[in-house]
């Protein structure tokens, strides 16, 4: 397997997440610059929000 495919590991994930909320840029750019998919960083942030806010999805 070649380096790139090391993309996968959680610290890329945590550390690409960490981007994304530190820096205000959108989440296309820091995909593009990351050379990763625009969906699967979206879904990373996501994850990232409900793990921080299991309850912020609840009305009522």
């Amino acid at each position: 397997m070649s380096e790139s495919r090391k993309k996968s590991g959680q610290e890329f994930k945590a550390s690409a997440v960490r981007i994304v909320q530190e820096s205000g840029k959108p989440i296309a750019q820091i995909a593009r610059d990351l050379g990763v998919h625009e969906g699967t960083l979206g879904n990373w942030v996501a994850k990232a929000r409900a793990a921080a806010d299991p309850g912020g999805l609840k009305t009522g």
